[in-house]
């Protein structure tokens, strides 16, 4: 009888072991899938970290200038520029002009380095006022054009509310925020840059003192 108790049991043991690799293929299969969810999950958090961080270098070395006009006294105001990036720029053109006229009535050339978190100040007194005229009351604009990473770039228009009485200036006051960041301006041919940037450490040539330079290259626009 124990022959036969033995034999009874055989087939089913057989059957048993040739289940194992099918188990062994399913479980295989599904540590796979868990496998496959966690890299997916792990990608898109990369991913994600990834987009925050070019995010936040971005906005931290992007170049951005924060303009405002200031009154000093009633015949004196200054133009505060602010560079609001950790990137250092070159400041090259100040513009100023009414909102009422399409084109800049103040140009102010400049060759002035902007350390990145730093200020520069410069009396305009004179300029605003030769702009606004001796009687004026309304908006007016500034914009700056600078260099940063090998690129020319433009601020939009800061806009301020003047009052200005019998040559004096009575109110200054900066009116809003302007609605774009800065631009990239286009250079129209290889050696345009030469025609605003001037090297503080060495000498005009002679030949090209009196030399001006184009003033169409930079675009206007509110």
């Amino acid at each position: 009888m124990h022959m036969q108790w033995i034999n009874s049991y055989r087939i089913p043991f057989l059957t048993l072991i040739s289940y194992v690799p099918i188990v062994a293929t399913v479980v295989t299969c599904f540590f796979s899938v868990v496998l496959a969810r966690a890299t997916l999950r792990y990608v898109e958090a990369t991913d994600k970290g990834l987009a925050l961080a070019r995010e936040e270098f971005e906005r931290e070395w992007s170049p951005d200038l924060h303009i405002k006009l200031e009154r000093v006294s009633a015949t004196e105001a200054r133009v505060i520029v602010t560079n609001l990036a950790k990137s250092s720029v070159l400041l090259q053109l100040l513009q100023l002009r009414k909102l009422s006229h399409a084109t800049p009535f103040e140009r102010c050339r400049l060759n002035d380095p902007l350390v990145g978190g730093m200020t520069w100040t410069q009396e305009m007194g004179r300029r605003i006022l030769a702009c606004t005229g001796a009687e004026f009351e309304g908006p007016i604009a500034a914009s700056m054009t600078f260099y940063a990473a090998g690129r020319m770039f433009r601020t939009d228009w800061f806009r301020s509310q003047i009052q200005v009485r019998d040559g004096r200036i009575v109110k200054l006051e900066p009116s809003n925020m302007p609605a774009r960041r800065v631009r990239v301006v286009e250079r129209k041919g290889p050696e345009r840059r030469r025609e605003f940037v001037q090297d503080v450490t060495a000498d005009v040539a002679p030949d090209k003192i009196d030399k001006k330079p184009d003033e169409n290259f930079f675009v206007t626009g509110a």
